[in-house]
């Protein structure tokens, strides 16, 4: 029989604690590089659950995913809408929409959520340079990011977890 007070026993949206979590210390690393709208959604969601845990995190946003940081003013002029489309072929828009819906958090909810966490966000400075956009692309102004790179990036995160989406 498992013990009661374990991992086993606890309730949906419970983060455990103590030596088995690692204490809540250890650092957390993900790089979101795919631009479908699901992939860049949950991880974020990710993102916000691990520093809500007191996980320091920090995020690497770059290929496809770069248009979540993007402000009116960036190239579309269209934010984080112009992602790829979601997995059920929606538009990210109308996959936003359809989440809000069912009581889920939107886009821009995880966004926020990350900055207001402490999320350390670092835009790919490659990233920006394979989808042609100057360094001085028009970024969101309510999410800190700094530009960075691959080294820096790791170097933050140390012997901490890493996760690729």
């Amino acid at each position: 029989m498992s013990d009661p007070s374990g991992p086993a026993a606890l309730s949906m949206g419970e983060a455990p604690t103590g030596e088995a979590s690692g204490g809540g210390r250890d650092g957390f690393g993900l790089v979101i590089f795919s631009g479908g709208y699901d992939r860049v959604h949950y991880a974020l969601a990710m993102a916000a659950a691990a520093a809500a845990c007191g996980r320091p995190v920090s995020v690497l946003m770059a290929g496809r995913a770069l248009p979540a940081l993007l402000g009116e003013t960036g190239p579309g002029g269209c934010g984080w809408h112009g992602l790829d489309a979601a997995d059920d072929g929606r538009s990210p828009k109308d996959r936003d929409r359809y989440l809000a819906e069912r009581g889920v958090a939107t886009l821009e909810d995880l966004l926020t959520s990350c900055a207001a966490l402490g999320v350390t966000v670092t835009v790919c400075e490659m990233g920006l340079r394979a989808l042609n956009w100057p360094t001085t692309v028009g970024l969101r102004t309510d999410v800190p990011a700094s530009l960075g790179g691959i080294v820096g990036f790791l170097g933050r995160v140390g012997a901490g977890s890493l996760v690729f989406v």
